[in-house]
């Protein structure tokens, strides 16, 4: 039988149904919505066991507050992506303490990571700060490079799962000094790998100071030491190495440098070098075409930020955010400066867009540390991930506005010129809070999304998955040198697709002491295919690839047409 309401019911019951759906509508519009941007911690099921030391022992030497970077790369040549992480070292004369190393983990697949330090013969004991990858010898195989506080050390992978320590041999000790960044890069044209080594300070312990902040014992500034002279070193193209720094320009410009990065940012086809330098200006080395260099840092806008201070510089990164061709610059800082975003303009000039651009977005309160410009959605627009954690441990005890220990920051890029601080939305990888330095991002399970690894200062790395599910494409560029080195460091890639165009470089040594990006990502957004792919070799040779389907990794190989799928 049909109920039969009065107008007043009916009323009412129309009333309370448009109050619901009125309610619903708030509900779901204050409701954040979910982000194209999926990170997922898997640290504890990968099988990497690694803790870091920073080898204190109460005594707060400056060189514990900034290890370490680590590396990702394929040291095999498996076509998966392997981990080296830098380890700090016991400073005190306890020899029973001396019992760290670094560590190569082996990539298994499937999520899976295997100790294989002693094996390959990695685990070096000194006091690791920065590390970068490259083939210096042009055999085929990724050596490894070590900038230590004290001997550096040089590892010539063998091809068969092991390295030699040929540090003597090549050249490269360095004697004993604080590192930081390093970079391979072929600086003059000849087809082998220079190196640029940056050094942080002259350390001494008669010079120490000991220091309190109200009443709580803190790390002293980097300017009670002296900066230190950067190093360059000629490939002499028979396994060793001579020191050039004066010859090549580098030398009488000290600062306290940190991470590094080699790029050709005003693309006349050699490559140049971004120093960030603690407590100074930056140095920008602009590099004539034969390996000597001009520093530029102040003409071209990136010694200092918007407001003309230097910043407590710590790691740099290079790439197009904005895809108009031109390389950009981020750069990370201290405590109450924001991380810097340098818009390369293409006339030889920077501007800082970093408040415009909202690339600084939870910067400021913190001090951030590693970085990646990565294109974490494959929507073709380059994402800002930056690590954050303070270097002084009782920090809490005098400041309340800061952290230790801080979660990481994603910012995704928009599109427009802009980024949103979606790290919260973003999935359980940027919930958990550590004092993080080096950052590297790579494709670590082949499923054609960038995955993330974070060296976190006194406990674990933290190991994040790309779960982010989207229908956008991409394409994975390995490259092979005949003339220009044999890694491809150095060559710029350009991607067309339809009315788009992407631009990437293979950099040696990038973010925060760190290296990852031997193999190209680009994402394609809503393209299933490339139109073309343009390949600038450091030797000037161009190779241009018609055509390719997306979702797949192919290698393209100097002075040859076409390309192998992998």
């Amino acid at each position: 039988m049909a109920a039969v309401f009065s107008r007043s019911a009916t009323r009412k019951i129309v009333l309370a149904a448009l109050a619901t759906a009125l309610a619903l509508a708030a509900f779901w519009r204050a409701r954040p919505a979910p982000a194209p941007i999926t990170l997922i911690d898997v640290t504890q099921r990968v099988g990497i066991e690694f803790r870091h030391t920073d080898g204190g022992f109460g005594q707060r030497y400056i060189m514990e507050t900034v290890t370490a970077g680590l590396a990702l790369f394929d040291y095999d040549g498996d076509g998966l992506i392997d981990i080296y992480l830098l380890n700090g070292a016991p400073l005190s004369n306890d020899a029973s303490a001396a019992t760290f190393r670094n560590a190569l983990y082996r990539n298994l697949g499937n999520w899976q990571f295997a100790d294989v330090t002693d094996r390959a013969g990695v685990g070096d004991r000194g006091y690791g700060l920065g590390v970068t990858v490259g083939d210096y010898n042009n055999d085929g195989y990724p050596d490894l490079f070590l900038n230590n506080y004290g001997p550096n050390v040089l590892y010539r992978n063998n091809g068969d799962g092991t390295f030699t320590d040929v540090t003597e041999l090549a050249g490269l000790a360095g004697g004993d000094e604080v590192g930081a960044g390093a970079a391979f890069f072929d600086a003059d044209g000849d087809g082998d790998l220079d190196l640029y080594v940056a050094n942080y300070l002259e350390f001494s312990r008669e010079q120490h100071v000991a220091k309190t902040v109200r009443g709580v014992p803190v790390y002293e500034s980097p300017k009670v030491h002296p900066p230190a002279q950067d190093r360059f070193y000629r490939n002499q193209g028979d396994g060793t190495f001579v020191d050039a720094t004066d010859e090549a320009g580098i030398g009488g410009h000290v600062g306290w440098g940190m991470g590094i990065v080699a790029a050709d940012f005003d693309n006349d086809g050699d490559t140049d070098v971004f120093v960030a330098n603690d407590v100074a200006e930056n140095f920008l080395f602009v590099n004539d075409g034969t390996g000597c260099f001009e520093e530029a840092g102040l003409l071209a806008g990136v010694a200092y930020d918007l407001y003309g201070s230097p910043q407590g510089s710590m790691g740099v990164e290079c790439g197009d955010y904005d895809n108009d061709g031109w390389l950009d610059f981020y750069q990370t800082s201290y405590q109450l400066q924001h991380a810097v975003l340098y818009r390369n303009r293409g006339d030889g000039q920077f501007e800082d867009v970093t408040l415009t651009s909202g690339a600084g977005a939870g910067t400021y309160a913190h001090v951030t540390w590693g970085i990646g410009l990565v294109d974490f959605d494959n929507d073709g627009h380059r994402d800002l991930f930056v690590a954050r954690g303070h270097l002084q441990d009782r920090v809490e005890e005098f400041d309340p506005t800061t952290r230790y220990a801080a979660p990481n920051v994603l910012l995704r890029n928009t599109g427009d010129g802009r980024f949103e601080d979606i790290s919260t939305l973003a999935g359980d990888g940027l919930r958990a809070s550590h004092s993080s330095r080096g950052a590297a991002f790579d494709d670590l399970d082949g499923d054609g999304r960038v995955d993330a690894v974070i060296a976190n200062s006194r406990t674990a790395p933290t190991v994040l998955r790309n779960d982010s599910r989207t229908r956008n494409h991409f394409l994975q560029i390995e490259l092979v040198g005949t003339r220009s080195p044999r890694d491809g460091t150095g060559a710029q890639v350009r991607v067309t697709a339809g009315q788009q165009m992407w631009v990437a470089e293979v950099h040696s040594g990038r973010s925060y002491q760190s290296h990852f990006g031997s193999r190209l990502q680009f994402g394609l957004g809503t393209h299933g295919r490339s139109d073309s792919i343009n390949v600038r070799w450091p030797s000037g040779e161009v190779t241009v690839v018609e055509s390719i389907d997306a979702d797949r990794r192919v290698k393209i190989v100097e002075g040859r047409e076409g390309f192998v799928q992998r």
